[in-house]
């Protein structure tokens, strides 16, 4: 089910209705290791770089049980076991294939989904993605009972209070993003720049190395979902992160945009150099401003102004 030609000609060019005439800024993320940590919780590296200050065995502990709710939400709901083997890249990816059929009384369980890859199974996939979509838009709250709700609750917290805010801050910084409150390209006290401040538009954009399902489940269960869209999720599993990087720029791009990528690792700075976009290091070290707590919209124009040109009086900025 791997198949990703003709992919960019099937999605919606500026899905935010009317943004063309505006400024827009695109910030392009990671997940793992940046908005949220798992691998360095499981592997003691985030516990490492706090010099001792860290319990390793309690972040290892609290890594399992993500692992664990992870993949409960994602064979219980998202119908994962049946779709493990054939990763999409997005969504709607297979959108074409969908009819449009009321699911509401479908039964997942025998309609023969599975190999061979033909227009059959293809629709029947479309129909999970399509159910995955409608699950992510209800919102965990509306999906779990009171008693996994608490449990839900209770690991979020020890996770954010073990790792000095990090979930929350990134939380608290995606809002900020996405709420174009505050515009990091753009001078406030001039009146230019209240003009832009006034006239721009901001979107998050998740692009993950993982497969699409469970990173569908992360931004659920880390409290993203109101602040990334379903349809701005990217899977970079099969295709890369400079094909989703392409596919981003199709989407979105125009003289008025402007992209940011955000993360940790190698291909997401090999791929925003291929695209000449500017790109922010997340740091696990404590001393770090490139992190959470600590990144800021201040930071983010310095990356801008270098590499637009067009708007340097970030440093302007008043931070809250």
């Amino acid at each position: 089910m791997g198949d990703t030609s003709g992919f960019p000609s099937k999605r919606a060019k500026n899905t935010d209705a009317k943004i063309e005439d505006h400024k827009l800024s695109v910030y392009v993320w990671d997940m793992d290791e940046t908005l949220i940590l798992l691998k360095s919780l499981l592997n003691g590296t985030y516990a490492g770089a706090h010099g001792g200050s860290k319990d390793v065995e309690k972040g290892k502990e609290i890594g399992k049980m993500w692992e664990k709710l992870i993949l409960d939400l994602c064979d219980d709901h998202f119908h994962y076991e049946q779709i493990e083997n054939f990763n999409e890249p997005f969504l709607d990816s297979l959108s074409k294939f969908d009819d449009g059929r009321d699911l509401s009384d479908y039964d997942f369980d025998q309609d023969g989904f599975g190999p061979p890859k033909d227009d059959a199974n293809k629709r029947k996939l479309a129909y999970r993605l399509r159910a995955t979509a409608s699950m992510y838009e209800k919102g965990l709250r509306n999906i779990f009972n009171q008693d996994l709700t608490e449990k839900w609750d209770q690991l979020y917290q020890m996770t954010d209070e073990f790792t000095d805010g990090w979930l929350s801050s990134a939380r608290s910084f995606l809002d900020q993003c996405s709420s174009g409150k505050e515009d990091p390209t753009a001078c406030p006290d001039s009146a230019e720049g209240k003009a832009e401040k006034s006239n721009s538009h901001c979107i998050n954009v998740l692009v993950t190395s993982g497969s699409l399902i469970p990173s569908l489940a992360k931004c659920l269960l880390f409290r993203f979902d109101d602040l990334i869209k379903h349809r701005d999720v990217y899977s970079s599993w099969e295709v890369g992160k400079l094909q989703c990087f392409e596919w981003i720029k199709e989407r979105f791009g125009g003289s008025n945009v402007q992209f940011c990528v955000i993360g940790d690792g190698w291909e997401e700075c090999e791929a925003a150099e291929a695209m000449r976009w500017p790109f922010v290091q997340i740091d696990l070290r404590p001393n770090s401003s490139h992190r959470f707590p600590g990144l800021t919209l201040r930071t983010l124009g310095f990356y801008f102004s270098i590499v637009y040109g067009n708007r340097s009086t970030a440093t302007d900025e008043v931070e809250e």
